[in-house]
């Protein structure tokens, strides 16, 4: 039997950090990290590629506090590359492409234009690109027609313009002096070259730590199913950061494959998995992937290790993928089993350069999940994407399932709720003040140090509960503590 017992693996709450002398306070260390090869993270922090965890809403607010999310891939290409567009959109330091209008357009096209993109105003160009005026908002308050020419109702005098060498710094001020939300930038033919807006410096100044690209753009991931190149053709032309070839199994041939596809078409960061052992790290490293995914069975909704009899516990899965990910300088992700801002530390620890959370980001007020109301308490819808609602809808292929019959499905997940949490800004805080702490008690001050000289030791089933709160009621609830999720039937 020993021949077939390889070794003992272990979990979160089967370890703790050992405490180091320090001189590191928590406010000052650095909780940069890197993503993939190329890609820099603020926080180490992304979220799931999950139907109810994460669209454009959270991707744009955990990339504006140094995080990034990753578009699930449960829709059409066309839905998930808008969602991606709406995220590199949502932000910019100079926009070197705005949306445009010629002169003879109708106030109703623009006013569509502008829903659609989200936007107050509009330049508008002639034939040749010279900039001949600009259409707000403020231009359409009180017109009744919209049949009319925007070159009836358009701003054509005194344009604030400048030109592309403006510093964002000096484009503050010339709006802050002409009291304008736009700036045009032109060329010396007075083509339209650029914009510069007011919302997304102060976007700037109030998110400085933001995940941005070389453009002054949020960044955003997108998950991909295998060989779906059409879909990663459509997400590259959108501005993608990054693709995540999402597969519960990704030692597999069909996830090696699509990486070396995918890095062989196009120069685009890719992260590749799921895995939990040293091999399938390596193999998926030597594919041309820039980090991989360590996880099989530990989030909250899967039940792949109780199905189907298969998993590594997510301590042991990360440490034996890291060595594979050091001998080809990539990152790893810790993805699942994260129900603690402890938990974020230990994954660090055992070799992950950032964690993915699905479950803990399911109940924000920035997921897509359902707001259910019960019992006079308020919940987000929660499902696993091995859950027969979300394979139905179209996440099968995910679980090697992509030809089976609605009836003949066999899932790997469950559907659930969770509590309400509020805005994703204050939770995150809380999460990253924990590993802050926990960084401060190892006495290391930037994430390498953290993952290279912290030890962990081996506790008993009665140190996990004494590391909770025992022996009270608790009649106050923290921010940053639950001791398991409410049923609603308290």
């Amino acid at each position: 039997m020993d021949e077939k017992i390889k070794y003992t693996g272990i979990t979160f709450d089967d370890v703790l950090l050992e405490p180091a002398y320090s001189e590191v306070v928590p406010a000052d260390v650095a909780t940069s990290t890197q993503l993939t090869r190329r890609i820099k993270l603020n926080i180490p922090l992304i979220s799931a590629p999950m139907d109810t965890v994460t669209g454009c809403a959270m991707a744009i607010a955990l990339a504006e506090v140094g995080g990034l999310g990753v578009i699930h891939k449960n829709m059409s290409i066309e839905d998930q590359t808008d969602e991606v567009h709406k995220v590199k959109r949502s932000a910019n330091g100079i926009i070197p492409d705005p949306v445009t209008l010629p002169p003879d357009s109708s106030v109703a096209v623009a006013q569509e234009l502008m829903d659609q993109h989200n936007v107050s105003g509009v330049p508008i160009v002639d034939g040749s690109k010279k900039l001949v005026g600009i259409l707000t908002r403020r231009d359409l308050r009180f017109l009744e027609d919209d049949k009319l020419a925007v070159s009836e109702v358009m701003t054509r005098e005194n344009l604030v313009t400048a030109t592309g060498t403006v510093t964002l710094e000096q484009a503050e001020q010339i709006l802050t002096a002409k009291k304008v939300e736009k700036l045009l930038l032109v060329d010396d033919e007075y083509k339209l070259t650029g914009l510069i807006t007011i919302k997304d410096i102060d976007m700037m100044n109030q998110y400085p730590d933001a995940c941005k690209d070389t453009s002054g753009r949020l960044r955003v991931g997108a998950a991909i199913g295998v060989f779906d190149l059409e879909r990663a053709e459509s997400l590259i032309g959108k501005g993608v950061d990054v693709l995540v070839v999402d597969s519960a199994h990704g030692h597999s041939k069909n996830v090696i494959e699509t990486v070396k596809e995918i890095k062989k078409r196009w120069d685009i960061d890719v992260i590749a998995g799921n895995v939990a052992t040293r091999e399938g790290c390596r193999d998926l490293a030597k594919a041309g992937a820039d980090a991989v995914k360590v996880g099989i069975g530990p989030g909250s909704i899967c039940t792949t290790r109780v199905i189907s009899g298969v998993g590594v516990p997510q301590i042991t899965a990360v440490y034996e993928a890291a060595k594979a990910a050091a001998e080809a300088d990539i990152p790893i992700i810790a993805d699942g089993g994260i129900r603690y801002s402890g938990d974020i530390t230990k994954a660090i620890v055992a070799g992950a350069n950032c964690v993915m959370i699905g479950g803990l980001f399911a109940g924000l007020a920035e997921s897509p999940g359902q707001l259910i109301l019960y019992q006079g308490r308020t919940f987000k819808s929660y499902r696993g994407m091995g859950s027969l609602g979300a394979m139905v809808k179209g996440s099968s292929e995910r679980y090697r399932q992509g030809n089976t019959g609605n009836g003949k499905l066999v899932p790997e997940g469950v559907e659930g709720r969770v509590p309400f949490k509020g805005a994703l800004s204050d939770y995150v805080y809380q999460l990253v003040g924990g590993l802050r702490a926990g960084m401060g008690y190892c006495g290391t001050s930037t994430i390498d140090e953290l993952r290279t000289k912290a030890s962990f030791i081996r506790v008993t089933a009665a140190s996990t509960r004494e590391s909770h709160p025992h022996d009270i009621a608790i009649t106050q609830e923290s921010p940053n503590y639950s001791p398991e999720y409410p049923t609603g039937n308290e």
